[in-house]
């Protein structure tokens, strides 16, 4: 009887485990959580401590008389204490699309209150839209 049982609880573990099929799909993709701000806006803080801490109070730019894109940037500390971001420029084609054309993050250390300026320069004449992101530095 008890050997009975046993085979009984066996075999039922091995149709419940060893029978399971997987669904190796195609997949649609899944929407993101946040909007989209790197396709539309010009400035974007890439962590809840810069945007405590970091402003932008302008931003200028001018085409080049060789056709690349001047972008300066007024980056302002919001704190009563030193602190330290990295920023970057992703230079965008007239459709919003990147063009290749990223500058690495360059480190800045704002002193209180402060404000300074941050140029960059694309390397091509095909930039007419452009992405400043600014994170804490690492």
């Amino acid at each position: 009887m008890k050997t009975g049982i046993c085979w009984l609880i066996g075999w039922a573990v091995l149709i419940g485990t060893g029978c399971r099929t997987y669904d190796r799909g195609p997949y649609l993709p899944e929407t993101s959580k946040t909007p989209p701000y790197e396709s539309t806006e010009r400035l974007v803080l890439l962590d809840p401590g810069v945007q405590h801490s970091v402003t932008c109070s302008g931003i200028q730019e001018r085409v080049l008389p060789d056709g690349r894109l001047e972008v300066i940037a007024q980056i302002r500390n919001r704190e009563n204490r030193r602190i330290e971001v990295q920023v970057n420029c992703v230079f965008k084609d007239q459709n919003g699309y990147s063009t290749g054309d990223e500058t690495p993050f360059q480190t800045l250390i704002l002193t209180e209150n402060a404000t300074e300026h941050v140029r960059f320069v694309s390397m091509n004449a095909q930039a007419r839209k452009f992405t400043i992101r600014i994170r804490q530095a690492r």
